[in-house]
């Protein structure tokens, strides 16, 4: 019934219902006619039955009479021949009749109109019998004439003298002549006439009576004489043809027990009704076969294929191709009015996406200018801190023996390492949050990544005096993280921790496996955490209440960044806490890398209260200082800076900043090597030039030209070609790092210069000259 869910095949059961009631009145109005043929036949039937037999009546009835007559006269009871020649002329009189006669009580013939070769006696005969005790006209049953060789009925009438019945006068008649009396009753073809006696023996038949003269009719039609119903019956004749049937008794009791019956064939009946039921059934099926197909064709034509438009249509436009519309006119009806609302909502729907386009082009046009905003603003930011930075490092060489100097360059130091942070976050929260970040997975074991971490963090965690516990397994499954990304996850977990727990507070990291997982948990026993600060603790801009001095300040994004960037490497991360004043749990989980085996070397589990200057932190993602730049030739790093001999180096500074310049030669020089500045590109190379320098410290953002260009430049230089470049710019993207390792750099410094990298790299490339020298 699947046919029945497409619109054509709706239209068509509705035509199907539709036109139902008149197929039902049609069928109900055949049956009625059918009816009605059927009384109407009924009621003809019955009137050709009565006036066959009123017919047949009459002719019995004419025989009375003359029987009548007969006995009435005073000489038939006498002279035999008298009689015979009285008989005999009446027969001459009456073609319709074979014999008259005269029949004496003991049953013998004394008088007959025709005479017989023998002596008759009809006592046997019950018509004669019968004469007798009723004293009355008797029609007899069929009887086959023993006189006159004929198959004939008797009709008997008593001779009373002196209120005796002295005998019996009888007639013969032909039943052939009898037949004649119903010739003027029109029969249908196929139709019988039969007239019985009550045996049920035929007397008379239309057609081919002969035929059947003293036959018994079938047993249907005999049990229907015993019953003569008063109205036609349905019978099956003995010709097996089913017909109705009309009974009717032919004179009254006095005049004869014979019936008349006539059938007519039942199919003739209703022959007519049937025909015309069978031509309003094909007219009725040819107007459903008409309006079937027109509901097919006409539906598919008129509205299947329109509504197959529309749903083109929609589909395309939800496809997303919104210039589409349903090309059909727009009209008065219900399909036109889906048309033209379709065709408006598309009209509507790619306004609404041109607007929509637009705004987000506008969006994206507005955040890639936000993003060299920022690094615009990190790179502003960072040139003023260069100078900073150094002119602090500057100050510490040169006042180590005045406390009060020596205490405020630190100071200086320390906000200047602050606020570089804070650049960092604000630019990696902008990557991160627009998925610009790629991570960079090796196999990794986890106790180097937390051990780079407290690094980072301990100088806060000395700043306020906390004891921070290290919970780490001798052995632990590796997995495959980005180091450098995963440092900066703990480092700003132990960030969080050390700034919401009070001075001599607590901290402790635990490291353990669970499953196929790694666990790493950062617990503190600080300030704690309500309820409704836990359910959105890793939002952006989200911190928790700090004193008002805002001493350990920041912008919020630590945890936002941490969530990130293990959620990256296919972790998570929950806070935890009982309650404000309850401290906090933070909990890491990362998923193990079966290729990755664990590492043998064992890790120290303890405490410590964290007083000394812990060594620099390393570079990270971010570009953070020292860091080298592949394709610069192998790593010194390992050459500590202890191990340099004493030596000057010839160096180069190219910087428009004049204050970043000049501090940054003020470092070098204070530390005893030998400098030139210049402010342009082509100063440089005019520098360079004349006194190829052994280290050169490039800002990229100079005015003239770019510092990777200007890179490329000084490589071709006499006496370049084993120069060291080094970058120092505002610029902390991995896009820029990139691209001075293209230009020829060997190292790359995001400003503000980590002094005490600065300060190893100077002792290896010192080495490195004496080395070479």
């Amino acid at each position: 019934m699947t046919w029945l869910n497409s619109l054509r095949g709706r239209l068509m059961l509705l035509v199907v219902l539709a036109i139902a009631p008149m197929a039902a009145m049609t069928v109900l109005s055949g049956m009625r006619e059918r009816e009605h043929a059927i009384d109407v036949a009924r009621e003809n039937l019955q009137r050709l039955a009565n006036l066959a037999a009123a017919n047949e009546a009459q002719s019995l009835e004419g025989a009375r009479q003359i029987l009548r007559d007969l006995s009435s006269i005073p000489d038939i009871l006498g002279n035999q021949q008298g009689c015979s020649t009285l008989l005999a002329d009446i027969l001459a009189k009456n073609a319709d009749y074979v014999n008259f006669g005269l029949i004496r009580l003991n049953g013998d013939v004394t008088c007959s109109a025709v005479p017989s070769r023998a002596p008759v006696n009809l006592a046997d005969r019950s018509h004669f019998r019968r004469a007798i005790a009723e004293r009355r006209f008797i029609a007899g049953n069929y009887v086959f004439g023993r006189v006159i060789g004929r198959h004939t009925i008797n009709l008997t009438y008593p001779v009373i003298r002196d209120d005796d019945v002295v005998a019996v006068l009888f007639a013969a008649m032909d039943l052939v002549e009898l037949d004649k009396f119903v010739l003027d009753v029109q029969l249908p073809p196929g139709s019988v006439l039969w007239t019985v006696d009550r045996e049920g023996t035929v007397i008379s038949r239309r057609p081919d009576a002969a035929s059947w003269f003293g036959r018994r009719v079938a047993t249907p039609l005999r049990d229907a004489l015993a019953a003569r119903p008063k109205t036609p019956v349905l019978l099956a004749d003995a010709d097996g043809v089913a017909r109705l049937y009309a009974f009717a008794r032919v004179g009254k009791a006095q005049i004869s027990d014979y019936t008349v019956m006539i059938g007519i064939p039942y199919d003739d009946i209703v022959a007519a009704a049937l025909r015309d039921q069978a031509i309003a059934i094909a007219g009725l099926l040819a107007t459903v076969t008409l309006a079937l197909l027109a509901a097919w064709f006409g539906g598919d034509a008129l509205i299947a294929r329109r509504l197959r438009t529309l749903v083109r249509t929609a589909d395309r436009i939800a496809t997303g191709a919104l210039d589409t519309r349903t090309g059909m006119r727009h009209r008065d009806g219900e399909l036109s009015d889906l048309a033209r609302s379709l065709d408006g909502m598309a009209a509507a729907l790619q306004k609404k996406e041109g607007e929509r386009e637009a705004a987000t082009a506008a969006l994206q046009a507005a955040d890639r200018r936000k993003d060299k905003f920022l690094a615009m603003l990190a790179h502003e930011l960072r040139n003023p801190l260069a100078p900073i930075s150094a002119g602090a490092q500057v100050l510490r060489m040169a006042g180590a023996s005045d406390p009060a100097v020596a205490r405020s360059a630190a100071i200086i130091a320390r906000q200047v390492e602050h606020m570089t942070r804070l650049i960092d976050d604000l630019l990696d929260v902008s990557r991160v949050t627009r998925g610009l970040v790629r991570l960079e997975r090796v196999p990794l074991d986890l106790c180097d990544v937390v051990r780079d971490a407290v690094e980072q963090a301990a100088p806060l965690f000395k700043a306020k005096r906390q004891q921070l516990a290290l919970d780490l397994p001798a052995a632990v499954p590796g997995v495959r993280a980005d180091h450098q990304r995963l440092v900066q996850v703990v480092a700003n977990l132990l960030n969080n921790a050390a700034k919401y727990t009070p001075e001599h507070g607590h901290v402790r990291v635990c490291l353990a496996r669970e499953d196929a997982t790694l666990r790493l948990t950062v617990a503190d026993d600080g300030i704690g955490m309500t309820r409704e600060l836990l359910d959105h603790v890793f939002d952006l801009f989200t911190q928790g209440e700090r004193t008002a001095d805002r001493s350990q300040g920041g912008l919020g994004l630590g945890l936002a960044l941490a969530r990130t960037l293990v959620q990256l490497h296919g972790g998570t991360v929950q806070a935890d806490s009982a309650g404000p004043q309850q401290g906090s749990v933070f909990t890491v989980t990362l998923p193990l890398d079966q290729a990755v085996g664990g590492p043998a070397a064992a890790v120290a589990t303890g405490s410590a209260t964290l007083q000394e200057e812990p060594p620099a932190r390393r570079a990270d993602a971010a570009g953070h200082p020292a860091a080298a730049l592949p394709g610069a030739g192998p790593s010194r790093d390992a050459v500590p800076a202890a191990s340099a001999r004493p030596g000057t180096l010839k160096c180069l500074i190219v910087d428009d900043n004049i204050d970043a310049a000049q501090t940054l030669a003020l470092f070098l020089e204070a530390a005893g090597h030998t400098v030139q500045v210049a402010h342009s590109a082509r100063a440089a190379l005019g520098l360079a030039g004349a006194a190829p320098p052994q280290a050169a410290f490039l800002d990229i953002g100079l005015p003239d030209l770019d510092g990777n260009a200007l890179a490329a430049q000084l490589r071709a230089l006499p006496g370049m070609a084993h120069a060291r470049l080094i970058a120092v710019t505002g610029y902390g993207r991995k896009e820029d790092l990139a691209k001075s390792a293209a230009a020829g750099f060997d190292h790359y410094f995001v400003k503000p210069m980590d002094t005490a990298k600065l300060v190893k790299l100077l002792a290896l490339l010192t080495h490195e000259a004496a080395r070479d020298g």
